[in-house]
């Protein structure tokens, strides 16, 4: 199946399941600034179960039909698209980060550059195991001039566990500290939560030592399951 013919079976898998009701009410939610099929994730995502059993080759036609699905005007695509690249991380490498930034910049907000962000870690994840020098991309997206890149390479290492560069999380949280971007902020304190898990003693000391430069809206989400003293 070529990129195309994945992406028009999608489109037939899901278009007659489409629910106006529904799509207001999604629309409504992101502040009226996107086009919904009105389709929950469970049932968008049994609607292209079968489809998604495709074999991809090569990261090029992977990432060919999440492109495609990208552009289609209804976000369902594109958390089909997201759905897809997650499922088949393993052939995406840093050579395609290039093309999940451009994903991510087209019509941004937080759903798309969050699904985006989790397909970025399982990407880079892999790739320092590697080569650990890997992860100076994200030292390059976190100075980047659009917040959403920055938002994703705050988040680039959700998930890690205890293979989290504990010196690049609590830096990139002192370099992002002082903006005042509600998705930054938020960002730094999903990343801080996420690694308190399984170093609660860590996050906690970090936390204690630099409350005073970060935001309370930053302190409160990592702290969300800490005690603090």
């Amino acid at each position: 199946m070529t990129p195309k013919q994945f992406v028009n079976a999608v489109e037939h898998a899901l278009m007659p399941l489409a629910d106006e009701a529904k799509a207001q009410g999604m629309k409504a939610y992101l502040l009226d600034q996107f086009g919904f099929l009105g389709l929950p994730a469970p049932v968008r995502r049994q609607a292209v179960k079968d489809i998604g059993k495709v074999q991809w080759q090569n990261a090029s036609a992977l990432l060919a039909a999440a492109e495609l699905l990208w552009q289609k005007p209804q976000r369902e695509y594109r958390y089909t698209a997201v759905d897809l690249l997650r499922k088949h991380s393993a052939l995406l490498t840093v050579n395609e980060l290039p093309a999940l930034q451009a994903l991510l910049l087209q019509d941004p907000w937080w759903e798309t550059v969050d699904g985006l962000s989790a397909v970025i870690a399982d990407v880079m994840h892999a790739a320092v195991q590697q080569t650990p020098n890997a992860a100076v991309t994200m030292d390059v997206w976190l100075k980047h001039p659009n917040h959403w890149v920055r938002r994703s390479a705050m988040l680039h290492q959700l998930g890690w566990r205890l293979d989290t560069d504990t010196t690049r999380l609590f830096g990139y949280a002192q370099t992002l500290a002082d903006e005042k971007e509600f998705f930054i902020r938020k960002a730094i304190g999903w990343a801080l939560r996420d690694y308190a898990r399984w170093n609660p003693q860590a996050v906690t000391a970090f936390l204690v030592q630099h409350r005073a430069v970060l935001s309370g809206l930053t302190v409160r989400e990592a702290a969300k399951h800490l005690t603090l003293p």
